[in-house]
């Protein structure tokens, strides 16, 4: 099994900036947590961690746990996820934004396969 998802957990405060610096005027999920951010008056942390609940969201590393319970971990790997829905930066750009430490890797990459039943 192949999972691509979002690491929830490592948006922090400077990969969320990183993001909102880059989005261009169409609407979108960044751009609507941007605004409402903004509007909140809110600390990222609290912010964030309110709108995750609210979203009914589970952090990737539950995720993990769970795939990690059902199948056999054979790749676990993290990298660009934000690229899609910015205007002003390419998956080359967001990579080498996470190569040089500036903004976290937000996509978990996950690769399974079904446990081995044990041999008689």
């Amino acid at each position: 099994m192949v999972v691509l998802e979002w690491a929830s957990e490592r948006f922090d405060e400077r990969t969320a900036r990183w993001c909102f610096d880059r989005l261009g005027s169409e609407e979108s999920w960044l751009q609507r947590l941007r605004d409402e951010w903004r509007e909140s008056g809110l600390g990222w942390e609290d912010y964030f961690r309110g709108w995750l609940e609210r979203e009914h969201l589970h952090s990737g590393e539950t995720l993990i746990r769970h795939l990690d319970d059902r199948l056999e971990r054979q790749q676990l790997a993290y990298g660009p996820y934000f690229f899609a829905g910015l205007a002003a930066a390419t998956e080359e750009d967001e990579r080498a934004a996470i190569a040089d430490g500036e903004i976290q890797a937000g996509r978990i990459d996950y690769v399974g396969t079904r446990p081995r039943t044990a041999q008689a």
